[in-house]
């Protein structure tokens, strides 16, 4: 009989080795006894997991309340670091599993860009349909600097290294020296990581925010974006010989809000757009300048021996470069006149000089497409003279990523709450137009009067008088957009988001604002950057189709849109729409909005975009993004859409270059397979809307009866969770509150999300559906339960909600939450909200089970729930020692390290939930 081969054998095989190295070196740092100790703990903690001990539970349990304060410490960090080893050792395996696939020949894996492209021609598209949906696609995971990556910089670049030894060892045979070297080198990189501070001393700045970003694209983009290009290039050419040399448009790019969004972060300024601009066009700048150079020691070809092309030729001696060495090396004497243009051009944008000087002086360019053009006259003389594969490597990659980042490296998006708009707005008339009282008008009047003002060439601002500081602010970052344009093209500042949309006048404020900045020319009705209302709350959802339909109706402001291809795009939030009304019916109401806002938009004749705001946790929209994109109701996507990448997932998805290139193919073919396919996939039946509509009613009563309307839970809220600690965390830039009050209406999604994680209750990914499901199988009967399983079989949305749910509360651990409970001093408030949350976990995880027919939660997803299982028996002492140290902080201790205690362990129970916020 055939052995079955253990596919997981090496994951196990590479955590086992890690945790060694781990233990070895607390061993030679911290001393055989701290060793020790924390190698029971260990070991109790994973008999009581894998065999539900009791005992081992109460021995575990004894150990950890008997810690001091510093034994506490080191078993903090020791869990925590094993956890970010096991997450780099999972995500190597990964890899290998996804490079043993290829390497085996086998079919192309749903979430790859050869499937979609395969299911594309096996459906009959032809080739041309293919290329034009590419010209007018645009797939866009944007980065945002919301704080739920609570990992400092320094751990996650020795993170970086140790994936690179790791993964080193599994693409060649190492020799006994070479693996001997490996292994030291990983010890090395262990030891760096113990010794290396895991919390930041100081709160991070907006441009320390920024450069966190950009560390991204030096380790991921810049690199694979090119490759994953060229890939889709190539397989395209192999399909249909028609699409051999075709160059795909730049649809793939990465955006970021970092330095952009001023939504309730007053650390937004002017200054530090600039700032934040300048930094991204000096990453973009450095990386050409570097494969400029490398390009230039690689293209050797003389003059003797090829053919260059008149155009090469000229470029050539337009160079500064009058090397005699040189002389019949008109490639590199071209590559050293780019060079030399690029470095001026460094010069004019940044005011430094390029880090390797020029061979000469040499006019800037004037804007990226002129550097393509110079590139693309070397590619073209290279096909030309029988040079095809040189003009395949370096060259292609770097004409690639030219087109994809231009001088701006990515665009950044501003953003601001209505509220903020209104008030400048305000302002602005009452002073330009005395007597009148923007903020007394209804909302009609509001419209009226600012079509007026919009239409008209004169400014509302006057530069005699002194405006309030928030109107100076606003107005001088949207100058500052209005000066990057100029500097590094319009690319640089696309989009402008209004938070908090509820109505016309809310688009309309920003429109006049932009006027008064530059950016909205009245007397050719243009528009420089893209307006984006972004619907939050529940209400705001349900309202968005009629605001759309109202705004598309507006003259005025379809003459705007002509000027922005006809199309508009619409930002939904998850997040908000989640604190506000709970996960069912956040969802529910999401995709409905969706399909209210297809249908508004094709009566308009306006292509929608939809720009998806998505947290990391299920709590927060998150959730697998393939089939979160596939899952879109019919037309939602339209071969366009963004979403936001926020917090630790950025660093899981795009920390690995390997890792990174596949997350963004999976987003590329989604989107690619969700546009063309769309009339293919049945749109849901009657009774399953319903159905839902039902359920997200019921859900929504549940969940707003808990937070919002029991009295004492604001209080429950704050005394269970670590949502004090967590607002004193040097995360981020933001505060956790809108304002300075503990209201739970006030608190920000993240925060919000990332408590309910730490003590593992996870409840805003779950709680109400439980409820929801009791009383529609109490009215429906037999027949309710069969339609629910169905929906479960048939329907994608509601497949998607299901698993991300599973996942969810797979995650969550009723009672390690019962301890973070116990921190609440009232008694009977806390025996009277826990026992509801208790049961409606209980019946949540039943009717999950009952609908999905999985005997366990996971069942569906054998990979996923081994990865858990295996995770807490590291995460129980944490959460355990977690509580232990809430108490004594509570109780008045001022030791500055019982603090630092309990954010180290909020950085490991984040490492090892890993989507947690």
């Amino acid at each position: 009989m055939p052995m079955i081969e253990d596919k997981d054998a090496p994951l196990r095989e590479d955590i086992r080795h890690l945790g060694r190295i781990l233990g070895d070196t607390v061993r030679a740092q911290e001393g055989e006894a701290v060793f020790e100790r924390i190698e029971h703990i260990r070991q109790s903690s994973i008999r009581f997991r894998r065999d539900d001990d009791l005992e081992a539970r109460r021995e575990l349990e004894a150990t950890l309340d008997a810690l001091s304060r510093d034994q506490t410490l080191h078993v903090v960090r020791a869990f925590s670091y094993f956890s970010h080893l096991a997450n780099i050792a999972e995500d190597q395996h990964h890899t290998r599993r996804s490079r043993a696939h290829l390497i085996a020949g086998s079919a192309p894996r749903p979430g790859s860009l050869a499937h979609a492209i395969g299911r594309a021609f096996e459906a009959g598209l032809e080739a041309p349909a293919l290329a034009e949906f590419f010209a007018s696609a645009q797939v866009s995971p944007v980065l945002t600097a919301h704080p739920t990556e609570v990992s400092r910089k320094s751990i996650l670049n020795c993170q970086m290294a140790i994936a690179r030894l790791l993964d080193a060892r599994d693409r060649i045979a190492l020799t006994p020296e070479e693996a001997a070297d490996n292994e030291e080198a990983l010890r090395r990189g262990v030891l760096t990581l113990w010794q290396t501070r895991m919390l930041r001393a100081s709160k991070l700045s907006v441009i320390d925010e920024v450069a966190n970003g950009l560390s991204f694209f030096e380790a991921t983009f810049l690199s694979e974006l090119p490759r994953l290009y060229g890939a889709l290039e190539d397989q395209l050419a192999a399909r249909h010989g028609s699409l051999a040399g075709l160059e795909l448009p730049p649809f793939l790019r990465v955006g970021s809000w970092i330095g952009g969004d001023r939504d309730g972060n007053p650390f937004v300024t002017a200054r530090v757009l600039d700032e934040a601009l300048a930094m991204q066009c000096a990453r973009a700048l450095g990386f050409y300048l570097d494969e400029l150079h490398k390009l230039g020691s690689q293209l050797s070809l003389a003059s003797l021996l090829v053919s260059p092309s008149e155009a090469l030729m000229a470029l050539a001696e337009r160079s500064p470069d009058t090397s005699p060495h040189r002389s019949d090396e008109p490639y590199r004497r071209a590559i050293s006149g780019i060079y030399a243009r690029l470095s001026a051009t460094c010069r004019v944008l940044l005011g430094k000089a390029a880090p390797r000087h020029p061979v000469g002086e040499a006019e800037p360019y004037a804007d990226a497409a002129a550097l393509a053009a110079d590139l693309e006259i070397v590619h073209r003389s290279l096909e030309s003279n029988g040079s095809g594969p040189l003009a395949r490597g370096r060259l292609r990659r770097l004409r690639r990523a030219v087109a994809v980042f231009g001088f701006h490296l990515a665009p950044v998006d501003l953003r601001q709450n209505a509220d903020v708009h209104e008030q400048v707005v305000a302002e602005l008339l009452a002073v330009a137009r005395p007597g009148v009282d923007y903020l007394a008008l209804d909302e009609e009047g509001r419209i009226a009067l600012l079509l007026e003002e919009i239409a008209s060439p004169r400014p509302l601002y006057s530069p005699y008088v002194t405006y309030s500081e928030l109107s100076t602010g606003e107005l001088a970052i949207l100058r500052m957009a209005r000066e990057a344009h100029q500097r590094y093209g319009t690319d640089s500042v696309p989009n402008c988001i209004i938070s908090k949309t509820d109505g016309v006048s809310d688009m309309l404020e920003l429109a006049l604002l932009l006027k008064e900045t530059g950016l909205l020319d009245p007397r050719a009705a243009t528009l420089a950057v893209n307006l984006i209302p972004l619907f939050e709350t529940i209400g705001d959802l349900q309202a968005s189709g009629p605001v759309m339909d109202r705004l598309l109706a507006l003259p005025g402001y379809r003459r705007l849109l002509d000027s922005r291809a006809m199309t508009q795009e619409v930002m939904l939030g998850y997040s908000d729409s989640n604190k506000d009304g709970g996960f069912l019916t956040s969802g529910w109401e999401l995709y409905k909005a969706e399909i209210a806002l297809v249908e508004v938009f094709a009566r308009h004749g306006v292509r929608l975009r939809l720009f998806h705001g998505r947290g990391g946790s299920v709590g927060r929209g998150g959730g697998p993004s393939y089939q979160a994109i596939l899952a879109q109701p019919g037309g939602a996507v339209q071969g366009q859409i963004r979403l936001t990448e926020q917090g630790e997932v950025i660093s899981a998805k795009y920390g690995n270059p390997e890792v990174g290139r596949r997350n963004l193919e999976v987003l590329a073919a989604a989107t690619l397979e969700a546009s063309l396919f769309a009339d293919a996939e049945p749109a849901p039946r009657p009774e399953y809307l319903a159905a839902m509509d039902e359920l997200s009613a019921a859900a929504f009563k549940a969940y707003r009866a808990l937070v919002y309307e029991t009295e004492g839970f604001e209080r429950y809220f704050w005394e269970s969770t670590v949502i004090a600690e967590i607002a004193h965390l040097n995360i981020g830039s933001r505060p956790a509150s809108r304002k300075k009050t503990t209201a739970i209406e006030d608190l920000r999604a993240i925060p919000w999300v990332f408590s309910w994680a730490q003590c593992r209750l996870m409840l805003p990914g779950w709680f109400g559906f439980g409820s929801a499901v009791k009383q529609y199988l109490a009215t429906h009967g037999e027949a309710g339960r069969e339609r629910l399983q169905a929906m479960a079989r048939e329907w994608g949305f509601f497949s998607s909600l299901l698993s991300n749910m599973d996942m969810v509360l797979a995650k969550s651990d009723i009672a390690i939450a019962s301890r973070y409970a116990g921190l609440v001093r009232d008694v009977k408030l806390r025996e009277a909200i826990f026992g509801r949350i208790r049961a409606e976990h209980e019946a949540s995880v039943a009717a999950l089970l009952e609908i999905t027919g999985q005997h366990e939660l996971l069942d569906a997803n054998p990979l996923l729930k081994r990865s858990i299982r295996n995770r807490f028996p590291y995460l129980d002492p944490l959460n355990h020692v977690q509580v232990e140290l809430l108490h004594r902080h509570r109780e008045g201790s001022e030791d500055a390290r019982i603090k630092g205690g309990i954010h180290m362990s909020i950085n490991g129970i984040a490492a090892g939930l890993r989507n947690s916020g």
